[in-house]
């Protein structure tokens, strides 16, 4: 093996710039003073939930199958959104209207974290990341909701945030977390796979 197929385990520090939940049954996400997480995700957020049903995404399945909810929470960063935005032509990208749980800050590439990274937050919960967050329609038509002077923005959009539109996780261990909140992302060791 090459030395280059190697990585070894590392630390990265940063801080919470938002917690967002849904309000109801929609996709968007609004601001909220701290995310209070179960086992299950965060309480009655459409994404919530210990196991959910698949989709698209999940194409060796039959659509509706239940599974585990891996996908708990969705996580942002603002260099990102910026850099969404900017392809698309837009002034911002507001992390609720494409359904973000958490905006982080600190951490560059953070789309790019590999899977079985941990995020320990100061308050003592712990999120896992499943990894990236591919994009969809379902954001890319929210974005269009408030754009609606522009056509195609729905597609334009899944094409703008390739490997940028962040990360899923679940929760590993419950907890509060808060914005300002300080935490640590853990990089498990890696091997690239020849």
């Amino acid at each position: 093996m090459s030395p280059a197929a190697h990585r070894p385990a590392r630390k990265i520090r940063g801080h919470v710039t938002a917690t967002l939940r849904t309000m109801g049954k929609g996709f968007e996400t609004e601001p909220v003073d701290g995310l209070d997480l179960t086992f299950a995700g965060i309480g009655t957020d459409r994404h919530g939930g210990l196991t959910r049903r698949t989709g698209g995404r999940e194409p060796w399945y039959p659509r509706g199958t239940e599974i585990r909810n891996e996908r708990q929470l969705s996580i942002l960063a603002p260099e990102e959104l910026a850099e969404i935005a900017q392809a698309l032509g837009l002034d911002t990208l507001p992390a609720g209207w494409i359904g973000g749980n958490l905006v982080l800050q600190g951490i560059a590439r953070l789309s790019r974290l590999p899977a079985r990274t941990l995020l320990f937050f100061e308050g003592g919960a712990t999120l896992k990341i499943d990894g990236d967050n591919s994009p969809c329609r379902a954001a890319g038509r929210a974005i269009a909701r408030h754009h609606s002077e522009r056509a195609g923005l729905d597609l334009d959009f899944v094409r703008a945030a390739r490997h940028r539109r962040g990360l899923v996780a679940w929760v590993e261990k419950p907890g509060r977390i808060v914005p300002g909140e300080a935490f640590e992302a853990r990089l498990p060791e890696q091997w690239i796979y020849e």
